[in-house]
């Protein structure tokens, strides 16, 4: 009978936006657009620095793959929540679930090591300028990969014990995701191991990353401070700005989120805020706060803008040759 139990539960449900229905719409609006800006804003900053020469260096080629792990993030979370606004189909396969909670440990973990590396990188251009680059153009390809690696291994420990646990009763989720916590708390089995190994992995995950970063830009500040000249001391303030307000906004909601007590009603406003606005706001802060992305971007612009008056000025002359043939035909007719 115990086995039998064990496999009671099929799916999930995951209630977030249950005290919302009335305002069901409009909120899928908002996500949509929010979901659509994110993806295009990245996606625009990942073109920008593949296609232009001038980016190519290890500090923009971070950022781009920052951007891609962002875009990876917010599509592993919002198109189901967008499904569920739309449809009311707020229901989600046990597979599906933690196939979703591996996704988005991962994609997680993943930013708290990319952004890790990304102040290493500060660190090593600030502290050590003349071995920067002839260092970094051969390692910034294996940086990038390496927090792909970590991700993987650690998101997978917890994720296997929590779907290790047995699920016979209770299958609702106060999330607009499938989260680590809920889960935990919904199991029949004693969790003790699941939260032991969610416990062991923490710390790897996140603290041990925001605090190499606070080492990191405290070395940067003590550097900088020595810098005799304004200029200087500006420039290099300049190039760690956008770093390290995508790292304070991570890193404050991230920590907001899971660090503090769980089940607290605002729980799932501020994980909306952490997986859903924060990745929204990064394109902007690296465009505007970044004076070589700047740059770019308007060039792109304005080549783009040329283009199209150029293409429209040519469909014109097209247009009065071809009006011109016409009238010629019926004026003197075929020969």
């Amino acid at each position: 009978m115990e086995d039998v139990n064990s496999t009671v539960v099929t799916e999930f449900i995951l209630l977030a936006v249950e005290d919302f229905i009335r305002f069901q719409m409009l909120l899928f609006i908002a996500c949509l657009l929010i979901y659509i800006t994110c993806i295009v804003g990245n996606l625009v900053i990942f073109l920008l620095i593949h296609f232009e020469a001038k980016l190519h260096t290890p500090m923009y080629y971070f950022i781009s793959r920052f951007s891609i792990l962002e875009i990876v993030f917010v599509s592993t979370i919002v198109p189901k929540l967008l499904d569920i606004l739309i449809s009311g189909r707020n229901r989600i396969s046990f597979v599906g679930c933690f196939l979703q909670l591996y996704c988005v440990g991962t994609t997680g973990v993943v930013e708290c090591y990319l952004l890790t590396v990304m102040a290493f990188d500060r660190h090593f251009a600030i502290t050590n300028p003349l071995q920067y680059l002839v260092i970094m153009s051969q390692w910034f390809t294996k940086l990038a990969v390496l927090p792909w690696v970590g991700g993987l291994v650690t998101s997978f420990i917890p994720t296997f014990f929590t779907a290790s646990l047995k699920f016979c009763g209770p299958n609702k989720i106060d999330r607009f995701f499938c989260d680590l916590a809920p889960l935990q708390n919904l199991a029949c089995s004693d969790p003790y191991i699941s939260n032991l190994m969610t416990s062991l992995t923490t710390p790897f995950a996140a603290l041990i990353p925001f605090i190499l970063i606070i080492g990191f830009y405290t070395h940067i500040i003590v550097t900088v401070l020595k810098i005799k000249s304004v200029e200087g001391k500006r420039k290099a303030f300049s190039t760690c700005s956008s770093h390290l307000i995508v790292s304070g906004l991570f890193f404050c909601t991230t920590f907001t989120v899971y660090v503090k007590p769980s089940g607290s009603q605002h729980d799932k406003f501020l994980a909306l805020i952490y997986t859903v606005v924060t990745p929204l706001l990064n394109p902007f802060i690296y465009t505007f706060r970044n004076k070589d992305v700047k740059l770019v971007l308007f060039r792109a612009l304005r080549n783009s803008r040329e283009f199209l008056k150029n293409m429209m000025q040519i469909g014109i002359k097209s247009q009065n040759i071809c009006a011109s043939a016409c009238k010629s035909n019926v004026m003197f007719g075929p020969n």
